[in-house]
């Protein structure tokens, strides 16, 4: 059984030391490959230098996170499309859009500015790109609707809009990529939301080293990773128990599976095929 981590962060500072430890343990229970997301310029960098690493596994992604858009240097766009230009396997991402907590304190003209453009850039680059969404899902069909379709995909990562809108970004050509956020949502609405994603757009992800499984947190079956607090002054305030990390997919397959009244078996096969397909890009 293969699977694919669609979405994560293995440059993050809380666990970037311990990476090589994270993919070997991640691989040996069949998680086959991993879509790196950069959120800044800062780790764009870091971001490449993995899937040099790793090139059979790492599927590199640079993108300019909506958390981060203040930060950005005036020549950030160029040194963006110079990345993907030198880097002929890289997706875009992580971009998007942001009205929850951290997003308010960011002016939301400057978060559509510079998400609109890295859509763009992606499109004209058929290539797909991950998409961040927090209290933002009628913002953002509006702006696929727009600029769409876009054939080579569109990554609605940790997907918790409504079940009503899947169709309509469905056809625009989104993947709905699920995290151990999902474990958060009423059953019954993740049910449903699950039941409208078409079964070729399906994807699964970790979002590592966040969104660690919630109903499994005190669980054995969890497997937690020892964070690095050397590395960033942030981490040391972070309990290395709620970190997650790749190997933990396997509890989203198995959560995903039983709400789709599927065998795991199932739903990693097609989960699988449909990140290789989306990503498939680099192989043209």
């Amino acid at each position: 059984m293969k699977v694919f981590d669609a979405h994560c962060h293995l440059q993050d500072p809380r666990i970037l030391s311990k990476v090589p430890q994270l993919i070997a343990k991640a691989q040996e229970v069949g998680v086959a490959a991993f879509a790196v997301n950069g959120v800044s310029e800062n780790d764009w960098p870091l971001v490449n230098q993995l899937s040099q690493s790793y090139p059979s596994s790492i599927i590199p992604c640079f993108g300019l996170h909506p958390w981060f858009v203040q930060e950005r240097t005036p020549n950030w766009f160029d040194t963006l499309k110079h990345m993907l230009d030198s880097t002929p396997s890289a997706a875009v991402g992580e971009i998007g859009l942001d009205k929850g907590s951290k997003g308010k304190q960011i002016d939301f003209t400057d978060q559509i500015q510079v998400f609109e453009q890295q859509l763009q850039l992606a499109k004209d680059l058929k290539r797909p790109a991950s998409v961040h969404c927090v209290r933002a899902f009628g913002d953002l069909l509006a702006i696929m609707q727009r600029m769409g379709p876009f054939p080579t995909g569109v990554i609605l990562h940790s997907y918790l809009g409504s079940a009503e809108m899947v169709p309509e970004f469905a056809k625009l050509g989104a993947y709905f990529s699920f995290s151990g956020f999902l474990m958060s949502v009423q059953q019954n609405k993740a049910k449903k939301m699950l039941k409208m994603v078409p079964s070729e757009r399906i994807l699964l992800e970790t979002d590592a080293p966040d969104a660690l499984p919630k109903s499994m947190s005190t669980s054995d079956s969890l497997f937690p990773v020892e964070g690095d607090s050397s590395s960033n002054s942030n981490a040391a305030e972070t309990d290395a128990s709620t970190l997650n990390h790749p190997e933990n997919i396997l509890i989203v397959l198995t959560y995903v599976a039983s709400l789709l009244e599927m065998t795991k078996e199932e739903v990693a096969e097609l989960s699988y095929q449909n990140a290789i397909r989306l990503f498939s890009y680099r192989d043209h």
